[in-house]
């Protein structure tokens, strides 16, 4: 920490931690975001007083209304390197570029790796934040993966680390992306890896420079209904036409019950779209309601699907999704 670093020992008891977030999510998820991470650390941090303080880098892109949000609630991002910050959490992002520098906040993400190792002891790099972090610094560049990986995982510790004390051999750990980072390019660059899992590689990594950088390729703030929320999302954009393919669903997440119900489910959907790309200004005949809206495809799922999909998977996802969470 800042104070430990002026101090050259072990911050007082009664000093409040101050952690910074920046918080890089998509737009429907950045408030269930600042609250993901308020509730992990404040779990971590017992009786220490916490305060979170929560930014947004101005290059990402974002619609009105969540522009609005972060213009409202959100410290602007000059005052982040202004200040002390105890520690650094700079979350991912969903991907939209095949090449990661073409994302239009890349510069602004790389910059903040730079500031972050002269600045933090220690900084936790998320998902897309972590893949853009270890090639700014390394060249390490993420590959893509054929079929998103998508799910809650088995990983098991593979280091003595601080990091992992008192944490068990294994848990369970949200995965939810695109690409990956070779577990082998890693520990050629120099990286040290925690924890990983035989389906989704690399979890969590380290590199000790001036400051203490954790890599995290996992969601551990996801609450018990983040993978439906987006599930749901995928769901929502095939049936609008805005992707080619069904979404898979997460794995190890759902019971049987619920998995056969959203299988059937999944069936009726494809005929929906299937009867939607031929006739998009028209009515589905088989159970989902369409109605003719401006989006790319000239039409929108309407309220009712989600509400069908809410009855048919919320209560068994979330009762499944709460022994999934990492520990």
């Amino acid at each position: 920490m800042n104070e430990e670093k002026r101090s050259g020992g072990a911050p007082k008891p009664d000093t409040a931690l101050v952690v910074g977030l920046v918080n890089n999510m998509p737009d429907p998820a950045l408030e269930s975001t600042e609250r993901q991470f308020r509730e992990l650390l404040a779990a971590a941090a017992g009786p220490r007083r916490l305060r979170l303080r929560i930014f947004s880098i101005p290059e990402r892109p974002r619609g009105e209304t969540a522009r609005a949000y972060v213009d409202e609630h959100y410290e602007d991002i000059g005052k982040l390197r202004a200040g002390e910050l105890d520690g650094l959490i700079v979350t991912g992002a969903e991907p939209r570029m095949d090449v990661l520098t073409d994302e239009p906040y890349f510069p602004a993400l790389a910059t903040l790796v730079d500031w972050a190792d002269d600045h933090t002891t220690s900084t936790v790099w998320s998902c897309l934040a972590a893949h853009a972090a270890v090639f700014h610094l390394d060249g390490v560049k993420r590959e893509r993966i054929p079929e998103k990986l998508f799910g809650v995982f088995d990983v098991e510790k593979v280091a003595n680390h601080p990091v992992l004390a008192d944490v068990p051999a294994r848990w369970r750990m949200p995965h939810s992306r695109s690409n990956t980072l070779s577990e082998g390019a890693l520990a050629a660059a120099g990286y040290q890896s925690l924890s990983r899992s035989s389906e989704a590689g690399a979890d969590m990594f380290v590199k000790q420079r001036k400051s203490l950088f954790l890599f995290v390729q996992g969601h551990p703030e996801y609450d018990p209904g983040a993978l439906l929320r987006e599930y749901q999302r995928d769901i929502s954009r095939y049936l609008a036409g805005e992707r080619e393919t069904y979404p898979e669903m997460p794995a190890g997440y759902f019971d049987r019950e619920t998995a056969v119900a959203l299988d059937a489910f999944r069936t009726r959907a494809r005929c929906s779209a299937t009867f939607l790309r031929r006739r998009r200004s028209d009515w589905c005949t088989r159970g989902v309601l369409l109605r003719p809206e401006s989006t790319p495809t000239g039409c929108r799922i309407s309220p009712a699907i989600v509400g069908a999909l809410d009855a048919t998977a919320g209560p068994h996802a979330v009762s499944r999704a709460r022994g999934a969470r990492a520990t």
